[in-house]
């Protein structure tokens, strides 16, 4: 066997694209293939020495003891960094070790079967697919037949498992935070991404106030870019005199540390005149802000070995992950509460 050859010179040599030659030698069942275009995939392999063990087929058999770990940003986004340190925590713990390819959300559907492709040639057991935030995504299409968790993510076709963050429950608790506390004035900073995170926090927001019996004032939501000048410029509009709401539930901690910023230049003080809850728990924000921030974090720790723990299992045969598909898993987001928080002023 030719160890220098992969599945990318198979597919060039046979005219054919590397998830074809993924679906042929792994034999997945329902992949629509003719007969013409699988010989031609069998005659290059086998001219060119690629053996069989390169694939997923022998990873059912005979397990290299490595995880592919496919990252997009996640191995440089410091506040997710810890889905890496929750899989390999728990890889290790079962005698398993990782293999990272960092990769970006921008990335194409190409580009991402070549690093599905990458890691398949060099005999990883299974791989975990990781997206620095919550959203919907089409998986590469050479994932199918093997085993595979994607983590912060769901899959469109629901044929892989995923591990999700509770955005609805996290952000009902951080509202009820607000409530608990004597508000009934309520507003919400909230992101402009059409991302499920954006859904279900303002969803969540909404079915909390009528819980409590409080009004929803459409002027009391104000959408901005989720980083800090967004949540400065939503802030500013949102806390203006006449129309001014007595707490603030802010869609992340980089949105919150911009509604600081604007109630400081307004003359407000956090939480005296308003209260401020974030989202992420993103410490080096949420710690360091006057007064320390109220936020719900995200279960980032939790999601890599939750994938981790349920990928190695079926690796070894103790679980199949078909069941979990079509339902996300989804984790306890928990409020972590800090100082920016107070009974609104009489």
């Amino acid at each position: 066997m030719n160890k220098s050859v992969g599945i990318k010179d198979v597919a060039a040599a046979a005219g054919v694209s590397v998830t074809t030659v993924s679906h042929v030698l792994n034999d997945v069942a329902y992949a629509r293939v003719g007969v013409e275009t699988r010989e031609r995939v069998h005659e290059a392999a086998q001219r060119l020495g690629y053996g069989p063990n390169r694939l997923a087929r022998a990873l059912r058999t005979q397990r290299s003891g490595m995880i592919g770990f496919i990252s997009e940003e996640i191995a440089t986004t410091p506040h997710a960094g810890r889905i890496i340190l929750g899989a390999e925590e728990t890889a290790r713990a079962r005698g398993y070790n990782l293999m990272i390819i960092n990769s970006t959300s921008n990335s194409s559907q190409d580009s991402r079967e070549s690093d599905v492709a990458d890691l398949l040639d060099r005999q990883v057991d299974g791989i975990l697919y990781a997206t620095m935030y919550h959203r919907k995504l089409a998986v590469p299409q050479n994932l199918a037949g093997l085993p595979a968790v994607l983590v912060d993510s769901e899959d469109i076709s629901q044929t892989v498992s995923c591990v999700i963050p509770d955005e609805i429950g996290g952000a009902r608790s951080a509202v009820q935070t607000l409530i608990d506390a004597g508000h009934t004035r309520i507003g919400m900073i909230n992101n402009t991404d059409d991302v499920p995170a954006t859904q279900s926090r303002l969803q969540a927001f909404k079915e909390t106030l009528a819980d409590a019996g409080l009004p929803f004032h459409d002027e009391l939501v104000q959408a901005e870019h989720s980083e800090v000048p967004g949540g400065y410029q939503a802030a500013l509009r949102l806390l203006k005199p006449q129309s001014r709401p007595t707490a603030v539930f802010c869609y992340n901690d980089r949105m919150a540390m911009g509604a600081y910023r604007a109630a400081a230049e307004l003359g407000l003080k956090i939480p005296d005149d308003v209260s401020v809850v974030g989202f992420d728990n993103q410490q080096l924000i949420a710690e360091n802000l006057h007064p320390a921030l109220t936020t719900v974090a995200l279960p980032h720790y939790e999601m890599g070995a939750w994938a981790t723990e349920n990928l190695i299992d079926a690796i070894e045969g103790k679980t199949d992950l078909r069941l979990f598909a079509a339902h996300p898993t989804v984790l306890e987001c928990p409020l972590v509460a800090r100082d920016s928080v107070a009974p609104p002023a009489p």
